[in-house]
């Protein structure tokens, strides 16, 4: 594609662009300086479609209508809502129904995964992450070592960037894994760096990873929604994910998980409840759990219906339009953005300029100010957010964003500089 930096081009990419329509199922912030804000914040919360509203209204309704009985009597009875999401969020990660299951959030069901799947021994103790992962996936694998009276300055290896790379790269991660993979109990990845918005390979690291018998789980945040996903074909172990950034699921709603089929009927330790047993036994309420076949297996407690209501708007807008439809526009709009930042000298795209290695996110770093210039932006209605310490996050997504809008925020940015 060649870009040009002119309205005129943006407003004719975006008379060509055959998902423009997708724009208008999605509430769009009123703004204050405009009408609308130039909403690039999609990787930290997704806008609401406009059908959540009536799906969760509706259940609120059934529970009025049915009480109790509505886990049986409604029109989606509850009892078995949660797997209205499980065909639409398998095809979403490329994945088979039964090797995913709607549940709990994000760190949640990564303590759960690693209850089942970081089972360390004296030759193969370590957890394996990247540098700059995000705190909370930091934090948990930390725990997990403790838990297990491991010391996390020897078992947790951190892959550091490459001298003169900003950021860690897949091959800074395939390096670790040929020096350290023998020692390595659990590799744990995020899909794409919050920080940097980098996006690893993870096809080639999986497969690195279980050539030197290292499990892999992954943790999708930034990655589900915004990367085409082939978790099956791909052999990964576990994923776990959140909803509430691409996947448009509202804040804080549920999380996602992953496991690869043929962990689905083995006999991995786990922390059960009564949601993972059996469901041909479950309401005789025996005293002995016998996990659910498939990811299913490791839910603890049944879904909150109110969640998934929501969830399920966006879901059937993802169903409809296919990750590889939205990640072909995708590439083309970030690309647009890219191709305008590239012209301003104070900036620093910390992102790969390959598109096969990100996604939506570009991470800036503005010499001096960025802080500053993250307070303008929002001052003018362009919604972006500031990572410490140096970091400016900001990304167009292709469900809602559109290429006049990237072309006006960088004129807006302009100003700011």
């Amino acid at each position: 594609m060649k870009y040009k930096a002119s309205r005129d081009f943006a407003q004719l990419m975006d008379n060509n662009d055959p998902l423009r329509s997708y724009r208008e199922r999605f509430h769009l912030p009123p703004g204050l300086t405009r009408e609308r804000c130039l909403y690039f914040c999609g990787h930290s919360l997704g806008l609401q479609p406009r059908l959540a509203r009536d799906l969760v209204l509706g259940e609120l309704d059934a529970w009025v209508q049915y009480g109790v009985k509505g886990h049986l009597e409604a029109p989606n009875p509850w009892k078995y809502y949660h797997e209205l999401l499980t065909d639409p969020m398998a095809r979403l990660v490329g994945a088979q129904s039964d090797e995913v299951v709607v549940m709990n959030s994000l760190t949640v069901n990564l303590h759960l995964m690693m209850v089942s799947f970081y089972r360390p021994s004296l030759d193969r103790g370590k957890i394996l992450i990247e540098a700059q992962a995000f705190p909370s996936d930091r934090y948990a694998v930390v725990s997990q070592l403790l838990f297990h009276k491991r010391d996390p300055a020897h078992d947790l290896i951190e892959v550091q960037p490459l001298p003169g790379e900003s950021g860690v790269s897949t091959e800074a991660i395939l390096a670790a894994l040929e020096t350290h993979g023998d020692e390595v109990a659990l590799v744990l990845l995020g899909g794409v760096s919050y920080a940097t918005g980098q996006a690893f390979d993870l096809r080639s690291i999986t497969r690195a990873a279980h050539d030197k018998g290292c499990l892999v789980g992954l943790d999708l945040a930034h990655a589900a929604g915004n990367l085409v996903l082939k978790l099956h074909d791909w052999d990964v172990d576990f994923a776990v994910w959140c909803t509430y950034k691409y996947l448009n699921g509202g804040p804080g709603s549920l999380g996602g998980c992953f496991v690869h089929h043929r962990h689905g009927d083995s006999d991995l330790p786990r922390f059960a409840g009564w949601w993972g047993h059996d469901q041909q036994t479950r309401f005789l309420m025996p005293p002995d759990f016998v996990p659910e076949s498939g990811a299913e297996g490791w839910q603890l407690s049944n879904p909150p219906v109110l969640a998934l209501a929501a969830l399920r708007a966006s879901m059937q807008i993802f169903d409809e339009v296919g990750m590889e439809k939205l990640r072909a526009k995708s590439r083309l709009l970030t690309g647009y953005l890219a191709f305008l930042l590239e012209q301003l000298p104070a900036i620093t795209i910390l992102t790969p300029a390959d598109p096969s290695q990100r996604g939506c996110q570009l991470s800036l770093r503005v010499s001096g100010k960025g802080k500053a210039l993250h307070d303008f932006l929002l001052q003018r209605d362009v919604i972006v957010d500031w990572r410490e310490p140096d970091i400016l996050r900001l990304a167009p997504v292709p469900l809602y964003n559109t290429f006049s809008e990237v072309y006006d925020a960088v004129e807006i940015l302009k100003q700011g500089l």
